[in-house]
């Protein structure tokens, strides 16, 4: 499965979107600007997207409002091991209120890893930070056995973005 990213107009990205309703599809936007995320197994309808291979999924785009991406640098020699981390995650976040999905990505084309998570709205995502499901996925993060302390690892120092999905006009 592969996921393509693609930035614009909200309202630009949200005609893009409505005119593919058989495609999984979600326009977000922030202050800052807006981005249209594609999921398909097939090619991309965008003509300059950013692409990424799904290598981890959970849930699914429906109900979500609120969208957080985690966006990792990683080095060549660091790969292996991110992605080991990842594919053998806790998966406690799915059963979280509010959850709406999770989608861990690696880079096509450059060396910043995605870790997408879409809540139903932020309340819900801010729950789950304060939680013990949280603690428990970072419990290892600033001591000798957390990734973040393997050297080698990242290029550049994280940094999150987020944003909102507007409900659908009816």
């Amino acid at each position: 499965m592969k996921l393509y990213m693609t930035s614009g107009t909200y309202d630009y990205l949200k005609k893009i979107e409505d005119k593919h309703p058989n495609e999984t599809m979600v326009t977000m936007q922030n202050p800052d600007t807006a981005v249209l995320i594609h999921e398909t197994s097939a090619g991309t309808l965008f003509k300059e997207p950013r692409s990424y291979e799904v290598i981890d999924s959970s849930g699914s785009f429906d109900h979500a409002g609120f969208a957080v991406l985690n966006n990792i640098p990683v080095t060549d020699e660091g790969r292996p091991l991110f992605e080991h981390r990842f594919k053998n995650r806790a998966g406690l976040i799915e059963n979280e209120p509010g959850f709406a999905a999770i989608r861990v990505l690696r880079p096509l084309e450059s060396n910043t890893y995605i870790i997408l998570t879409l809540w139903k709205d932020e309340k819900f995502f801010r729950d789950w930070q304060s939680s013990k499901a949280y603690e428990k996925a970072h419990e290892n993060r600033g001591t000798e056995s957390g990734i973040d302390k393997q050297p080698q690892i990242f290029s550049s120092p994280s940094y999150v973005t987020k944003y909102y999905i507007p409900e659908e006009d009816e």
